[in-house]
């Protein structure tokens, strides 16, 4: 157990003055508790540009190289950036598709090149096939779906 503390009686002039340092101790952490804050939110700031630029560079990537190329961004960094869907293409019917990153039951941290594999056409699985899609580019928002017919 601890021992208590008792401070020892102070004189007037002596109170006054630790009134004076522990308001000023007090106006201290409240100037602190907003620097860290204002950091944080430019830190947060930083990390979100860098997600974007990290995706923007693997797109670039992928149309110059083809393929899905490593390493690629996170499925939450794609989403910090600003990506919330991945377009794939069947390699058998050439069907198109947006995939909603945000819906995959793969952890987050699962690379966006590791995707290619698990990725199914749906069309094609009808058929009795199902070939792994190919990843074409992270898209900052899904493109309208045409009403089917």
């Amino acid at each position: 157990m601890a021992p208590k503390h008792h401070p020892t009686p102070l004189s007037g002039g002596d109170r006054k003055a630790l009134a004076k340092e522990l308001g000023r101790a007090r106006a201290m952490t409240t100037i602190l508790a907003g620097q860290a804050a204002e950091a944080r939110a430019q830190g947060e700031a930083l990390i979100r540009q860098a997600d974007k630029l990290l995706g923007e560079s693997w797109n670039e990537r992928m149309w110059a190289d083809g393929g899905p190329i490593e390493p690629s961004p996170t499925v939450d960094q794609a989403i910090n950036g600003g990506f919330v869907s991945l377009e794939i293409e069947c390699p058998r019917c050439k069907t198109r598709r947006d995939v909603d990153l945000a819906a995959l039951r793969h952890p987050s941290t699962t690379f966006i090149h590791d995707l290619a594999s698990r990725l199914r056409c749906s069309k094609c699985a009808k058929a009795g096939r199902r070939p792994s899609a190919t990843l074409l580019q992270l898209m900052s928002r899904p493109r309208p779906t045409a009403p089917e017919s």
